[in-house]
């Protein structure tokens, strides 16, 4: 089971992992995450939005993004894209059931090369 604890251990990354589309690269966290929560599911979501108009158009999502995905007792869950936290979503997408084991994560998209997606522990 994997925990906050386990997550806040990732601070900065050496070694980066190409997302099968090509479109973002992410961290040792968030390929730490992706295993041991079986949520490559989440990092694929992610990707798939990079390119869109709505991202593309703001030149603050440009350069950084926010992600949630919050989990409810249903299991459904809400997985959000923000420019900034306190900001409205400007994604939306509602998942009709996960088995993801944390009831909420957060995820930062930013760019410096290319896209990275990355914990919040490692910004």
């Amino acid at each position: 089971m994997i925990t906050e604890v386990d997550l806040n251990q990732f601070c900065g990354s050496c070694t980066w992992y190409r997302h099968w589309t090509g479109k973002l690269i992410y961290t040792e966290g968030a390929q730490y995450l992706a295993e041991n929560a079986q949520a490559y599911w989440l990092i694929d979501a992610i990707a798939s939005y990079q390119g869109e108009d709505v991202l593309t158009c703001d030149p603050l999502l440009q350069e950084f993004q926010v992600w949630t995905l919050a989990v409810n007792e249903d299991r459904s869950a809400r997985l959000e894209c923000l420019a900034d936290s306190g900001q409205p979503p400007v994604i939306t997408q509602d998942i009709e059931w996960t088995d993801f084991p944390l009831s909420e994560i957060k995820l930062y998209v930013c760019l410096g090369e290319e896209l990275c997606l990355m914990l919040p522990s490692e910004y």
